[in-house]
């Protein structure tokens, strides 16, 4: 296993780390875990001629962007939302895939079963990366830095992928150090070093520093983290507003009071596409309409919940962008209704007609679906839609997607044929 590497050097990993947790990583008990190259990874695990090779992971028609790309691919200089034919012509001799959601929520679950075993504060950020507050676990399992080798020799046993962990006492911090032991490392960052650490590092590694904020700060001669921790507050209020300049300021410093909180549930679920070609044909992008609208009702239903607000965003060629929504009386799952909803609002946008290179429809005021349940008026039937939706899940789930879908879907199908 590599070293671990902190800002006051290479440590071989356990020498200055007791059991106990006493060591210089005594009060860092926040990790960030972000798995290396995920996508790209997971695809050279499941196809044996990929390894060894460049591999890309994205959309591979004309407009397809790149969604990851392994580390043979980035010395090439691809990089993820880089549109895919600039990387293939980067990276000719790369393997390119399109994405598997099913099959990489398949494994991210499995690295999340990892955290949680460790402690019940996960707080997962995306299918890849994950921040746990470890304090709880010190007693069991040690301290931070031998609680972070441990889950990195699980990953790497039970899934045969690396991952790369920053510990620290803050969250902003721990992230930032997994970012800088990648791939396959584990860097800590101890309190006492957290100002060496972030003071060479350029203005834009903050979050939240744009590409606006990084020239507002240029202009007043900040460019290093270092020179903005010392930077007069109220100076930086003025120039960026009061909110966005304390914060900023606070994270220059190393300030960071944000807590891990596990399982953040969604505010809203929605799907997207982006067609090969614009598309003026109003019956081509209703049924797209329709096809995202059973995406986010399948996921809706899937996590137990459902929304009242429902709406669509349309792309033109140029890429000016509109959205459209409507809010129900009542939340649902139920993907007939959120297609007829999106479609109206279609309709309503005066881009009937008009082509278009991206549609989509989201579901937003999510809820528990027990919050949502439709009260019947005397004498009113229930529709059972949700209940042949229901079935329909299941066999998705077993059979995988395409195997039933709607009878409009299905009829499109065959006219590609």
């Amino acid at each position: 296993m590599r070293g671990m590497v902190s800002p006051s050097g290479i440590v071989p990993l356990g020498a200055d780390f007791p059991a106990d947790g006493s060591g210089p990583d005594s009060d860092c008990h926040i990790l960030h875990l972000d798995m290396d190259a995920f996508f790209a990874s997971v695809e050279q695990l499941r196809r044996p001629e990929a390894r060894g090779r460049p591999v890309i992971v994205g959309g591979t028609g004309p407009r397809g962007v790149v969604s990851s790309a392994d580390y043979l691919a980035r010395a090439k200089g691809v990089h993820s939302a880089m549109p895919m034919t600039r990387a293939t012509r980067l990276c000719p001799e790369a393997l390119v895939f399109p994405p598997d959601g099913r099959a990489y929520r398949q494994v991210s679950e499995a690295v999340m079963d990892i955290l949680r075993s460790v402690t019940p504060l996960v707080q997962p950020l995306s299918l890849d990366e994950a921040f746990l507050d470890v304090s709880g676990a010190r007693r069991r399992l040690g301290g931070p830095v031998r609680i972070a080798a441990m889950i990195r020799e699980r990953v790497r046993a039970e899934q045969r992928l690396t991952c790369s962990v920053g510990v620290a006492a803050t969250r902003f911090t721990a992230k930032l150090g997994s970012t800088h032991c990648k791939p396959d490392g584990l860097l800590l960052v101890p309190t006492a070093h957290v100002r060496g650490f972030l003071d060479p590092l350029p203005v834009g590694a903050l979050p939240g520093v744009g590409d606006r904020t990084e020239r507002t700060l240029a202009k007043l001669g900040v460019r290093t983290v270092g020179r903005l921790a010392r930077y007069e507050p109220d100076m930086l209020r003025m120039e960026l507003g009061d909110k966005a300049g304390t914060r900023l300021v606070e994270l220059a410093r190393g300030v960071d009071e944000s807590p891990v909180v596990p399982e953040t549930p969604d505010k809203s679920l929605g799907a997207e596409e982006t067609f090969d070609e614009d598309v003026a044909d109003p019956d081509v992008v209703d049924r797209e309409l329709l096809r995202l609208a059973e995406k986010v009702g399948r996921r809706l239903r899937a996590s137990g919940q459902a929304g009242r607000t429902v709406s669509v965003k349309l792309r033109r060629g140029d890429f000016s962008t509109i959205t459209r929504s409507r809010t129900l009386p009542e939340g649902t799952d139920v993907a007939r209704e959120i297609s007829a909803l999106a479609r109206e609002l279609y309709t309503a946008s005066g881009l009937r007609g008009v082509p278009l290179r991206l549609v989509g429809v989201r579901v937003e005021g999510v809820m528990p679906v027990e919050r949502a349940h439709h009260q019947l008026a005397l004498g009113e039937e229930e529709s059972g839609w949700r209940d042949v939706e229901r079935v329909m899940d299941r066999v998705t789930a077993r059979f995988g997607p395409g195997a039933i879908q709607s009878a409009v879907l299905a009829k499109r199908d065959e006219n590609d044929v």
